[in-house]
């Protein structure tokens, strides 16, 4: 039983050329540090491979039989011969596609010695077990990809897997990591120097306009007095037409209430004469 594939959801990054060469551009006049980015994501890429594998093997141990050490030991050494087995058949597969055919010959030959080896190491293994027990797919967990490898795989099903993209992808990650950490903790000090100097410069450059403004205020101080001046004058004039504006209203209306005053006084004393005509004249006629 052997994993072709592993499905990790659509990548969110943009794949695409054009870009690829704006920041190939990009980078011959700054340093991205991107490679410290790509580090960190491969190292939890793998972590998590290397999680999956550990897991795997607990499952294995759970379901699995429990094997002597010296039946163990056996099982083992068939599984590393037959591993051994379908490395080469997959390299030699490749080299002869690739046109050398006198080296992938020299590896098949290669790969006969290594068959001949492991159906002794499985007579072996078979003589120690029970015929029921070694009926049984005995497993085992590929330590580079994570994949499941069976004991009694046959070298076609070996040859496939360790010649697929999915070993082979993970072969390349692992030795792609182990090349960028052997740099990346220079590289980590190298871009925190460098995010100093910058927030150094960013500083200068702020006091260099901060002592700009300083020499350019004594021209701005005049203008702003000046300015001040004129809406203080301009201020007090206001206030000074509202004042008067006010007063000459007050002045209005006391003359209108004056005014009104001698017109009530007027038509009270008009009724006041009336009423007197009125009564003597009813007095007369009695």
């Amino acid at each position: 039983m052997m994993l072709a594939r592993m499905d990790l959801g659509e990548c969110p990054k943009i794949h695409d050329l054009a870009l690829r060469a704006d920041y190939e551009q990009a980078s011959s006049g700054k340093d991205y540090y991107y490679d410290i980015d790509a580090t960190e994501h491969l190292q939890t890429f793998i972590s998590d491979c290397d999680r999956r594998t550990e897991l795997a093997k607990q499952r294995l141990a759970e379901t699995q039989e429990e094997l002597s050490a010296e039946v163990a030991a056996k099982a083992n050494k068939v599984h590393e011969l037959a591993e051994q087995i379908g490395k080469q058949l997959a390299k030699a597969e490749q080299m002869g596609a690739e046109g050398f055919v006198e080296e992938s010959m020299k590896l098949m030959e290669e790969v006969e010695d290594l068959r001949k080896k492991k159906l002794a190491a499985e007579q072996e293994y078979r003589n120690s077990m029970p015929a029921s027990s070694y009926q049984q797919q005995k497993l085992r967990v590929c330590e580079v990809c994570s994949a499941y490898l069976g004991i009694h795989d046959n070298d076609r099903r070996l040859a496939d897997h360790f010649g697929g993209k999915l070993h082979l992808g993970f072969i390349k990650i692992r030795e792609k990591l182990s090349e960028l950490q052997e740099t990346m903790e220079e590289r980590r000090q190298k871009k925190k120097d460098d995010r100093d100097k910058e927030r150094e410069d960013r500083d200068i450059d702020r006091g260099d306009r901060g002592i700009s403004r300083d020499n350019d205020r004594p021209a701005r101080f005049t203008r702003r007095s000046k300015s001040r001046e004129r809406s203080r004058r301009k201020s007090k004039t206001r206030s000074r037409s509202r004042s008067h504006e006010r007063k000459r209203r007050s002045r209005s209306r006391s003359r209108d209430r004056k005014r009104r005053s001698r017109s009530r006084d007027r038509r009270r004393s008009r009724s006041n004469d009336r009423r007197r005509r009125d009564k003597d004249r009813y007095n007369g006629k009695h």
